[in-house]
Formats: structure tokens, sequence, C-alpha cells
């Protein structure tokens, strides 16, 4: 986590810049995306007990979040100033 700091920034606010905006993202996402799918009519293979829709829409939100997280810290870990990324390469 230490090379995804912001500059002079704590943890928790780095934990608040990459999770807020993944949480807001994968609540549109989930209301997009089963908009258009019922998770009713999803069928697993090889498998005869369903999963509930309750189940369905569990997993795909946390699966949203966790997508959209991993992309709020590389936009954090891409927006580094230069004079961090060569300090963090000289070592």
């Amino acid at each position: 986590m230490k090379n995804l700091e912001l500059h002079g920034a704590s943890r928790t606010k780095t934990w608040v810049l990459i999770a807020w905006p993944a949480f807001l993202a994968a609540c549109l996402l989930q209301g997009l995306v089963f908009a258009v799918i019922d998770p009713a009519e999803v069928h697993w293979p090889g498998q005869s007990a369903q999963p509930s829709r309750q189940a369905i829409y569990t997993v795909a939100f946390f699966l949203f979040w966790l997508i959209a997280m991993a992309c709020s810290s590389l936009v954090l870990w891409l927006s580094r100033p230069e004079k961090t990324v060569n300090d963090t390469l000289a070592g």
C-alpha cells in the first residue's frame, strides 16, 4: 500500500479514494447489468440447484466492487508524481 499512498496522504484517505468511487461504480454497474439480466434466468452448467437471486446479486455486487477498486487503485498508482516514481525506482 506504500506505493499507492498519495503525496502526504494518510492510509485512510487513500482507502477512501479507492473504495468510495469503486462503491459508486459497483452500484451503477449492478443497476445496469441487472436491468437487462434476470438472475433467475441464468443457468449454471452442471448444477441442478441454482443459487437464489439474492445470492447472485450479492456475489455480482462484490465482484463489481472488487474490479472497480482495482481500477481506482491503478488510477492512484498512475497519478503519482514523477519524483515519487523516480525515488521508488532508485531504491
